[in-house]
């Protein structure tokens, strides 16, 4: 059952108010959520109940690889709205999403410790990975952090990083599985098979006309998943459905808006307005461009057939 969202989320330093200090906080893109994330998250969680104080989260969006390297930035594991959830079910209360600029970037270690995680986020504890950079030229890391903590009083926790079946656990790793719909090494290194979330928009109503409508689910970043159509399993509140969904920007309509277009089988249901999860389970092809609609028509119930198959065997 998708959890309503309660985590809050502070978008910029600027808008941290005094009651935003205190917390145990770790610090990251977290884009995924893989096995090496919740270990950091669930510590977080544990240090931030010992303490009596919110578990929070720190990120950077875009992030500083982001940033720096524009034209190679890779794509999105997850959206803002997946991430939150996965968040709050690790245990986080809050997260900080600061936009990553040049004035970051030019933050020393000694500035970015004292201004930004003390100052102004007041963490009593610090709970990193191994391999932790921050600061101006990435200069300052955890043993920068455990050269000041008895000066400053903080705590520092670090979390060796995770391995899955003698792979690094990274969401580097994540995004290749992904990108080869290889989704029993996906399903490794999250954890849990991978979902993407999203309220149901209305479309262009072209699905009702091609006796396939959709669920639409608007992708405003670019995913790590290529465009395709799957075989999915669907679950809205405590309802649940095998289905076959499209991602991509429908060239044959030559769009260039992405969407998650999901048929639900055997079911007529109103989701409009609503929030649904898309679990990805089998790859059945790329996404092409047909001559006529038609065409795509008979492609569209080729593909559910093959997804039922899939799913029920």
């Amino acid at each position: 059952m998708i959890e309503p969202l309660r985590i809050e989320l502070v978008r910029g330093l600027h808008n941290l108010r005094p009651r935003h200090r205190g917390c145990a906080l770790t610090v990251g893109k977290f884009d995924g959520i893989h096995l090496g994330h919740q270990v950091l998250l669930e510590r977080t969680r544990d240090e931030a109940r010992r303490a009596g104080v919110p578990a929070a989260v720190l990120s950077f969006d875009p992030s500083p690889r982001d940033f720096f390297h524009k034209d190679r930035a890779p794509p999105r594991i997850s959206s803002l709205r997946d991430k939150l959830a996965a968040l709050q079910h690790y245990g986080i209360d809050r997260l900080v999403l600061v936009r990553f600029d040049q004035c970051i970037a030019n933050i020393p270690p000694k500035a970015f410790l004292e201004e930004v995680l003390l100052a102004k986020l007041g963490a009593s504890a610090l709970i990193v990975g191994d391999d932790l950079r921050f600061g101006r030229n990435r200069s300052g890391d955890i043993q920068y952090l455990r050269s000041r903590a008895d000066e400053l009083g903080y705590r520092v926790l670090a979390v060796d990083t995770i391995e899955v079946g003698g792979e690094r656990c990274s969401s580097s790793a994540v995004r290749e599985a992904l990108s080869n719909t290889d989704f029993p090494r996906v399903e490794r290194l999250l954890g849990r098979p991978y979902r993407v979330t999203g309220r149901i928009r209305k479309g262009l109503q072209l699905g009702r006309q091609l006796d396939m409508p959709t669920a639409n689910i608007s992708v405003r970043k670019r995913l790590a998943i290529p465009y395709g159509v799957y075989a999915v399993v669907a679950r809205e509140g405590d309802r649940t459905w095998k289905g076959v969904a499209s991602l991509g920007i429908r060239p044959t309509l030559n769009l260039s808006q992405c969407l998650l277009e999901t048929h639900l089988f055997d079911t007529q249901v109103d989701l409009y307005g609503r929030v649904l999860e898309v679990e990805f389970r089998h790859f059945l092809r790329p996404e092409l461009k047909f001559d006529s609609i038609d065409l795509l028509k008979k492609q569209m119930h080729e593909d559910a057939t093959a997804a039922r198959r899939l799913l029920d065997s």
